[in-house]
C-alpha cells in the first residue's frame, strides 16, 4: 500500500472526524451522510479521509451557517448583495433530481445548496460549486444527453454563439454542466424556481480555475447566473464566523 501525506487511515478519520474543523462542520457531514437522494453514491474515503478533498472543504466553509440559518443569509448577502429573498435552508452535495429529465436528467450535482425564499412565494438556488486541488480535464458528454443539455442552454437564452462547440469535449464541460443544473431548475414545469445562479470557488492559486472560469463567461452573453470567487474573497469578506475562517486559512492557504 502507498501512504499518502494528504490522506488519514479511513477508520481513524471516521471515528475522529478528523478531517473537519468544527464541531458544526462533522455534524452537517454525519447527518448528510446518514442519507443519500436518489441515485446519489458518496465516495465516504474521499469525504473522511483526505485532507485536501473539495468535500470536506465544503463542510469546512458551510457547516456552522448550515446549523444557523440566519448566519447562511448573512453571509450569502455580504458576498452577493444582488441575490433576492432569504436563505431558507443550506443544502450539501445537493441536486433536485438526478436522472429526472424535467430537470438535467444525469447525476450532476451543487456542492453546496442555498435554497432561497422569495417575496412572490418561489424559490431561488444559489449553487457554489467548490474546487481545492481538483485536475481539470477535457470531457465528451454521452450522447444519448447531449440533445437535453443543448434544449436547456438554448432555452436559457444566455450562451453566445458557437457555446455548444466551445465546451463540447473540452474542459470547459463539467462546469457547463453544473451551470445547466441551475438552468434546468428556472425551466422546470412546475415554475417553482424564479432566479438561480451557480458561483464556482476556487483557490487564488489555481490559476488554471480563473482562467476557465473567464473562458465560460466569453461564452455567455449574459452572466446573472454565473458567478466565480477565490476562496481568498470568500474568508475576507467577513461573512463566515471568525473562528471558521481562520480554521480554513490555516488547513487550506499555505502562508
Amino acid at each position: 500500500m502507498r501512504l499518502v501525506g494528504s490522506r488519514l487511515p479511513l477508520d481513524y478519520a471516521k471515528e475522529t472526524g478528523a478531517n473537519f474543523l468544527t464541531p458544526a462542520a462533522l455534524e452537517a457531514a454525519t447527518t448528510r451522510t446518514s442519507f443519500k437522494e436518489p441515485h446519489q453514491s458518496f465516495d465516504h474515503q474521499r469525504l473522511w479521509a483526505d485532507l485536501l478533498s473539495s468535500t470536506a472543504l465544503s463542510f469546512n466553509l458551510f457547516g456552522d451557517v448550515a446549523s444557523r440559518i440566519e448566519l447562511a443569509d448573512r453571509a450569502v448577502h455580504s458576498w452577493w448583495p444582488d441575490t433576492p429573498g432569504v436563505v431558507g435552508e443550506v443544502r450539501f452535495a445537493h441536486s433536485p433530481g438526478r436522472f429526472d429529465m424535467d430537470y438535467l436528467g444525469n447525476l450532476s450535482d451543487l456542492a453546496v445548496a442555498h435554497l432561497l425564499d422569495l417575496v412572490d412565494g418561489t424559490k431561488g438556488i444559489l449553487g457554489l460549486d467548490i474546487n481545492y486541488h481538483e485536475r481539470i480535464q477535457r470531457e465528451v458528454p454521452k450522447p444519448s444527453r447531449l440533445q437535453r443539455y443543448v434544449e436547456i442552454a438554448e432555452r436559457s437564452g444566455i450562451f453566445r454563439t458557437g457555446a455548444i462547440d466551445a465546451v463540447n469535449g473540452t474542459d470547459l464541460l463539467v462546469l457547463w454542466l453544473r451551470h445547466l443544473l441551475v438552468l434546468s431548475m428556472l425551466q422546470h414545469p412546475s415554475g417553482a424556481w424564479t432566479w438561480g445562479r451557480l458561483v464556482v470557488v476556487h483557490p487564488a492559486g489555481r490559476s488554471d480555475f480563473s482562467e476557465m472560469c473567464e473562458r465560460y463567461r466569453d461564452i455567455l452573453s449574459e452572466t446573472t447566473t454565473f458567478r466565480s470567487m477565490t476562496l481568498e474573497e470568500l474568508l475576507d469578506s467577513g461573512g463566515l464566523p471568525a473562528h471558521v475562517a481562520s480554521a480554513v486559512r490555516r488547513r487550506y492557504i499555505p502562508d
